[in-house]
């Protein structure tokens, strides 16, 4: 879990000066008011506003963007979003600017290009009244131009009374905040909003501790507490109830299916106004979808004595004769029926509940995206995963899927920021001693002069809060100089990669230290600058865990005992030892996981510490009403 240093509290996001906040205003106004804000910027229609606010302000803002292209009018497909968001990575571009250099793009389609052009004309449009356009004003127009007020077709009782109703209460909101502000531009209470729609509850001050694998992931994540596993683990049976029976299976895909079906004939139907050149596979896809409906419906009605097998066979060759060539081939290319007949409980490498979800998953979406085939880190017949990437996935697989799928851009904090500092300093500071002079390090002063310049580089800044950071870290560098010279135990290798490969999938990643122990064997040491943790903490740690089978399988040292090393406490905790049966079960996660990854199943699994510290809470679907 990312962590903020003790006593330290990270700078607004937006450190601009800015009249009386909305969370002050409720506050101040009735004691429910607050409550009745938070929820209504879960709204699903109200959370699509702020994300166009959010960009608006910050371009850099990039799950904010990811919100504003996936969601109506626009609707960019996720295969495109990848696309885009590749190229930003690639020059460096923020999301807006990577867009307008992807219409140059031969990699994008032209109905692709078509729905960015049109972003792009609005977000030109927004831009200019930001500062000239009072509050109020700008979030009704912005509101029309998205064309949020429409009735929407087919939608269930009460919903469209519901979604105009939050609307109605974010134009309340922006009417409140030109009341009682001096200069009530729409950017300042879209810097409002951004701060109250990213607020997220149970967030603590302590330290930043980086990612398990730096070179390749984000921040790292701590210790899923217990009753938060429990919750996953309900969330995965949840999942799993599906395939207990073929029944069970009808019924559940039935439910689904009737209800994508309503928002694909919606979606679909208001394309059908535009100027496209894919107008004949949305209205196929649609037919397709309609049809795998009444297939769903023709199987639950089936006589007893009609074994399924027999019934799904008739009802499709009944079916395609209805069928154009084009409605056809993208019949055929339907997971369901895979799903319906049970086949995932034979596939082999990818068998099982994962994989039943996935097909559910696949059965029930969009039938008009693309796959993320292209997108995931494939090598042979598997993926490549750190173990970063498997507690990841393990906690999250739709914030595994924003992260290292889509790649989604966050920015660094200050703590994290920090505490990538501070390994880059130690790194470095072994680094030029080389690996043969083992017993001789660089002096204090060497190493001190390492974290000047690192500072200046990461862009710390010199600020109060800064210079108390950088004390910090300059008492926890002396500490660890001392008992570097101190150790009985002889450190051998620094950040050494490892690569080996489990069942199709490749293993990669680095330790931050290896130790010569006196009596024999190894030590592997990965530094931490968070709070740290008590061995029963550690019982059910992946990483180090990880680590040591990479030790056998990559560099032949058999006998090994892991231990993480909390630099500004100058502690070492060590990582409880289960022999064999422990590194079975990190076996397992690492094919489960990777063997969902493959599959493309990215459900999310909601948990109170995840959610809470998810960079990704935008564009998350979990996190609305």
């Amino acid at each position: 879990m990312v962590k903020r240093e003790r006593g330290v509290k990270s700078p607004p996001a937006y450190p601009l000066t800015v009249p009386q906040s909305l969370e002050d205003q409720t506050r101040a106004s009735e004691p429910g008011r607050a409550e009745q804000q938070a929820q209504l910027l879960e709204r699903a229609e109200v959370r699509d506003v702020v994300a166009w606010m959010r960009l608006l302000i910050d371009p850099r803002d990039a799950a904010a963007a990811v919100r504003a292209l996936a969601r109506p009018p626009i609707e960019l497909r996720q295969v495109d979003l990848a696309r885009v968001i590749q190229i930003a990575r690639r020059g460096k571009l923020e999301v807006v600017a990577a867009l307008a250099a992807a219409m140059e793009s031969p990699q994008l389609p032209p109905e692709a290009r078509e729905r960015i052009a049109r972003f792009l004309e609005l977000h030109r449009w927004a831009a200019g009244g930001l500062d000239t356009v009072r509050a109020d004003l700008f979030v009704g127009r912005l509101i029309e131009r998205l064309g949020m007020r429409r009735r929407q077709l087919l939608a269930a009782d009460g919903e469209d009374a519901q979604r105009l109703a939050g609307l109605a209460g974010l134009c309340e909101l922006a009417e409140e905040f030109v009341g009682s502000t001096p200069r009530p531009t729409a950017r300042a209470l879209a810097i409002q909003l951004m701060a109250a729609s990213e607020e997220k509850p149970g967030r603590g001050d302590t330290p930043a501790a980086p990612e398990n694998d730096r070179a390749e992931t984000g921040p790292h994540g701590g210790e899923q507490p217990a009753e938060d596993r429990a919750q996953t683990n309900r969330a995965k049976s949840s999942r799993q109830t599906l395939t207990e029976t073929p029944n069970g299976t009808l019924q559940t895909t039935l439910q689904t299916m009737r209800e994508e079906v309503l928002k694909d004939v919606a979606r679909i139907a208001g394309r059908l106004g535009e100027l496209r050149l894919d107008t004949e596979v949305d209205v196929s896809h649609g037919v397709v979808r309609y049809l795998e409906l009444l297939k769903l419906a023709a199987l639950a009605e089936r006589p007893e004595s009609e074994t399924a097998p027999k019934a799904l066979e008739d009802v499709n060759a009944r079916l395609k004769t209805a069928m154009t060539p084009l409605q056809r081939e993208i019949y055929e290319s339907s997971p369901l029926d895979e799903l319906l007949r049970g086949d995932h409980a034979q596939d082999g490498q990818h068998s099982g509940p994962a994989r039943a979800q996935a097909l559910a998953a696949q059965a029930t979406a969009a039938r008009d995206e693309p796959t993320l085939e292209a997108f995931l880190p494939r090598k042979g017949e598997g993926v490549v995963v750190s173990a970063s990437d498997v507690e990841t996935y393990r906690r999250c697989p739709l914030r595994y899927k924003f992260a290292r799928v889509l790649k989604i851009p966050t920015e660094q904090t200050q703590s994290q920021r920090f505490g990538i500092v501070v390994h880059q300093v130690l790194e470095r500071f072994h680094s030029a001693e080389g690996e043969e002079a083992h017993g001789a390090w660089g002096t204090l002063q060497e190493l001190l002069d390492l974290l000047d310049t690192a500072w200046r580089r990461a862009g710390l800044g010199e600020g109060p809060r800064e210079r108390e950071l950088r004390e910090k870290a300059r008492r926890a560098l002396t500490r660890y100089h001392e008992r570097l010279r101190e150790e009985p135990a002889q450190p051998l290798w620094f950040e050494r990669s490892f690569a080996f490969d489990l069942g199709p999938h490749h293993v990669r990643g680095r330790v931050d230290r290896v130790d010569r122990l006196p009596g024999g064997g190894y030590e592997l040491i990965d530094y931490k600058t968070g709070y740290p943790k008590t061995p029963e903490e550690l019982g059910e740690d992946i990483q180090l865990s990880l680590y040591a089978i990479a030790a056998r399988e990559a560099w032949g040292l058999q006998d090994t005992r892991e231990s993480y090393y909390y630099v500004l406490d100058d502690r070492k905790v060590p990582v409880p030892r289960k022999g064999e049966a422990d590194a079975e079960w990190v076996r397992g996660a690492v094919l489960e996981a990777g063997a969902g990854i493959m599959a493309q199943n990215f459900e999310p699994t909601p948990s109170p510490a995840v959610c809470a510290m998810c960079d990704y809470r935008i564009v998350c679907p979990v996190a609305e009403r």
